[in-house]
């Protein structure tokens, strides 16, 4: 790959040789302007307004418009003046955890190359460090006239650099997200879940576009002198939800059956990663408030059991009692009954042998 940039990372005192190549690449179908009663190509001409004459590209400079309109001429020794410490070299300024960097600020992505056998060993280094550290460098860099922010990372055996911009680039998200109420309910919720659920994650190097290939054919189709292929019907949707939660049961629904004829196909079927069902605030309270309810019932039920079974036994201990006190008396009575019978029999026998003699 050709690179588009020389220079050097500094890592603190150590000076890293390297190539910048250009990591990512564009495969829109471009088209050029023609005009339509002959075919003739459009092409733009740099003219300048004062004298309406054609411009040559050396002939032409840089110049900054105020904002009277009035025109600021900039030389390149002007910019090549200016003090630019990262002019050919990517300074590593911080070494942060990678989900600190808002993706937001993500851009063009590029692949840092060691130039040279001497740069293998320093290169080395660094990139070890990356991947034992977890986390990546924060570095400034000049490209194209302008100093940017960049994000080293490590890409299987590569380091490679993200350009980042500024923070003060990004917008705020001021009047983006709705400005009206809205309450989702429960069982909406449920449904989402599901269809995320359903549709599960895919290899994203099986995706490819559908639109750009479509396209490729009609030229083809077109250079050939044949027809452009006829138009497949458009899928439906795209109206306004009426019903949400019959649009995301139809959805659910849909998803489960393009699974299961992918796999009675037996065409590749993205994997589906089973996700943990979310618990909401509201559903933990719910689910805190039954436990609680049934730790009360439990604890109520068992409160009287243990009275009822407490009673019981007390009442039998007091039953018993009473009755083992009855019939002590009972037995008591009548030995006494039998004493007095035998003692009035004694003494009425002595009475008689007295009474005889």
């Amino acid at each position: 790959m050709r690179s588009i940039w020389n220079g050097a990372i500094s890592f603190g005192l150590v000076s890293i040789p390297i190539k910048l190549v250009n990591a990512t690449e564009n495969h829109s179908i471009s088209f050029r302007q023609i005009h339509k009663a002959d075919g003739g190509r459009i092409r733009y001409k740099k003219v300048c307004e004062l004298d309406g004459e054609e411009v040559a590209m050396p002939e032409i400079g840089k110049a900054y418009e105020d904002a009277d309109g009035s025109m600021i001429p900039i030389t390149d020794d002007d910019l090549a003046a200016l003090p630019l410490p990262t002019a050919k070299t990517i300074e590593i300024v911080a070494f942060v955890p990678a989900d600190s960097i808002d993706p937001l600020q993500l851009d063009t992505a590029y692949y840092l190359s060691a130039a040279g056998v001497p740069a293998a060993k320093p290169y080395t280094l660094l990139r070890e460090a990356l991947k034992r550290s977890r986390k990546v460098a924060v570095a400034k860099f000049a490209l194209r006239g302008r100093e940017r922010l960049g994000m080293l990372r490590v890409v299987e055996d590569v380091i490679a650099m993200h350009g980042l911009l500024w923070p003060d680039e990004i917008r705020a998200p001021e009047g983006v997200a709705p400005e009206t109420d809205v309450t989702v309910r429960e069982a909406e919720l449920d449904l989402a879940d599901a269809l995320m659920d359903t549709l599960g994650s895919v290899a994203l190097d099986s995706l490819h576009d559908d639109y750009r290939e479509a396209v490729e054919e009609m030229i083809a189709a077109k250079a050939e002198g044949a027809p452009a292929p006829a138009p497949e019907p458009a899928a439906g949707g795209g109206g306004k939800v009426l019903d949400l939660m019959a649009a995301l049961e139809n959805s659910v629904r849909a998803a489960k059956e393009g699974r299961a004829e992918g796999e009675a196909e037996g065409g590749e079927v993205a994997e589906v990663t089973r996700l943990p069902a979310k618990k909401t605030a509201k559903r933990a309270a719910k689910k805190t408030t039954t436990a609680k309810k049934t730790a009360s019932t439990t604890a109520s039920t068992t409160a009287s059991k243990t009275a009822t079974k407490s009673a019981s036994k007390s009442a039998t201990k007091t039953a018993t009692k009473t009755a083992t006190k009855a019939a002590a008396k009972k037995t008591a009575s009548k030995t006494a009954a039998k004493s007095a019978s035998k003692t009035a029999s004694k003494t009425a026998s002595g009475g008689r042998k007295r009474a005889s003699a």
